[in-house]
């Protein structure tokens, strides 16, 4: 068993390392910790190992009709789902306005209507959140284009 060798970073970084996948200075961190830690430098080589063989591996292309239904296969399926999509979410955004613009209506007191403000505050800033997120990582998604 290897001794601890202090890294002050996630092994993850590691990872991203032999990838090439680090900004300037991740990468810089990481190389420096390199020159002084053996033990890490042989999960480099190991990461490395695994890498090449993952890359040379060859698979089988299943054929068509083995692929799950997920897509839709026909234009008028695809039309029909880019537009179902946003006349459901519609419909979603207006139902939950309704219902919040009742619950305004009947609530009684501060209280209930400070309860339902930070409800419906909370859930849009963790829905704000993910939105952000996934936008940002989709500029960046090195898989994006990779279809069947």
């Amino acid at each position: 068993m290897s001794e601890p060798c202090g890294r002050t970073f996630d092994e993850a970084l590691i990872s991203g390392y032999v990838d090439g996948a680090l900004v300037q200075g991740d990468a810089q961190r990481v190389q420096i910790h390199l020159e002084d830690c053996a033990s890490c430098r042989a999960l480099v080589d190991e990461i490395t190992s695994v890498r090449k063989v993952t890359i040379s591996s060859a698979f089988a292309t299943p054929a068509d009709h083995e692929w799950p239904a997920e897509a839709p296969r026909s234009t008028a399926s695809r039309t029909a789902r880019r537009l179902g999509w946003p006349v459901l979410a519609a419909w979603a955004i207006l139902v939950a306005g309704v219902g919040l613009l009742e619950a305004w209506r009947d609530a009684d007191d501060l209280l209930e209507r400070l309860i339902l403000v930070a409800g419906v505050s909370g859930l849009s800033l963790l829905f704000l959140s993910v939105l952000l997120d996934r936008l940002k990582a989709s500029k960046s998604d090195r898989y994006q284009e990779v279809h069947k």
